[in-house]
């Protein structure tokens, strides 16, 4: 028998992720523009980002948000890079609450370059990313060739989509 041949080394390839950041309450680096600043730089790993745009609030906040787009290169998997984007979260002062409330600082995935991702907690693409202007709009300025992986539709097209008015009844 010949000696075993040694395995190379595991690699871990680099992807790149969509993150939406959003802010609509003063935390300790201030405004909400000043919350999506410092959450961009704890971030890391970034290669492109957004403007910092102003949108209004869904669900029952009556405070304006502020919203961007981040693109980061990491050779985490949609699991771990949600427990990091979690933990950024609460060293910000995020804390479990209301859904649609007001909050110091809003961290999700929307899309990953490895695809679509299912596990209990975490579903990549994010599962409303496509009716919201407040992401697709910065996301199209970014990458607007990217593509869904579940519908197919450019991000371009998916901005349209929503921008686009619909008739009334």
């Amino acid at each position: 028998m010949s000696p075993a041949t040694p395995l190379p080394p595991i690699v871990q390839v680099a992807t790149v992720y969509a993150v939406a950041l959003g802010s609509n309450r003063r935390g300790r680096h201030g405004s909400p523009e000043c919350e999506i600043a410092a959450a961009l730089e704890a971030l890391g790993d970034i290669i492109a980002r957004s403007p910092t745009i102003a949108s209004v609030p869904l669900g029952p906040s009556n405070r304006r948000y502020a919203n961007a787009v981040a693109l980061i290169e990491t050779a985490e998997d949609p699991a771990t890079l949600l427990v990091r984007l979690k933990r950024i979260e609460r060293a910000f002062g995020r804390r479990p609450g209301r859904r649609w409330g007001s909050r110091v600082i809003d961290l999700d995935i929307v899309l990953w370059s490895g695809g679509a991702w299912f596990s209990p907690g975490l579903i990549v693409p994010h599962a409303a990313f496509r009716t919201r202007g407040f992401v697709l709009g910065p996301l199209a300025g970014l990458v607007p060739k990217w593509r869904d992986p579940l519908t197919g539709r450019t991000i371009r097209q998916l901005a349209q989509s929503v921008d686009r008015k619909r008739p009334r009844d």
